[in-house]
């Protein structure tokens, strides 16, 4: 046997990717301590901190308006599955939190969806979560946008969904109200 047909297997980790907006990051550099572009191993027992205390947390805001300690993210597996996810937890006294449309006050936690905006003050984070199997470890992933981050519209929350032909004329908008369009075999025209 060969080294190669010994080797354990390779296991990949959980990876959260966040890209970071502020209004202001040209001329304010408050994410001049991140390292984007750059993949982090964080170990599964760590708290991932984000604020403008070096000292606690693990990724740094340089901005006198962010909290000593903004939020915390917590990797953890779910009950009786082998999937894991992410809680986070707003940890600031003076700013509220928001993920998607749910806000957090003080100490509030929940899970966050596997691609949603995390907001407070003028900053906006695109948090997205790509799975993987690790359990001792989870890594991040930090990029920065060039542009505002804008809320994208829940695809399951969206009731009435019809897909739009390559034309990209609706059918619905000529048919009768209740009626909807019918596929025809193109052999049976």
């Amino acid at each position: 046997m060969t080294s190669f047909e010994e080797a354990e297997t390779e296991e990949t980790a959980t990876c959260l990717h966040l890209t970071f907006y502020h209004p202001g990051q040209e001329e304010k550099m408050m994410f001049r301590c991140l390292n984007f572009c750059k993949r982090e191993q964080v170990r599964a027992d760590d708290t991932a901190k984000f604020g403008r205390d070096s000292s606690v947390c693990r990724y740094n805001l340089m901005d006198t308006r962010v909290s000593r300690i903004q939020f915390s993210l917590q990797f953890y597996r779910k009950l009786h599955t082998s999937e894991c996810g992410f809680e986070i937890k707003n940890l600031s006294k003076k700013t509220k939190l928001t993920v998607n449309q749910t806000e957090l006050g003080h100490l509030n936690k929940i899970d966050l969806p596997w691609k949603c905006i995390i907001s407070f003050g003028d900053y906006r984070i695109l948090a997205e979560i790509q799975e993987g199997e690790s359990m001792d470890y989870f890594e991040t992933y930090l990029h920065l946008a060039d542009a505002p981050i804008v809320q994208e519209r829940c695809l399951p929350c969206l009731p009435s969904l019809q897909p739009i032909p390559e034309n990209g004329i609706s059918p619905s908008l000529f048919l009768p109200q209740g009626k909807s369009p019918t596929e025809i075999d193109e052999n049976e025209l």
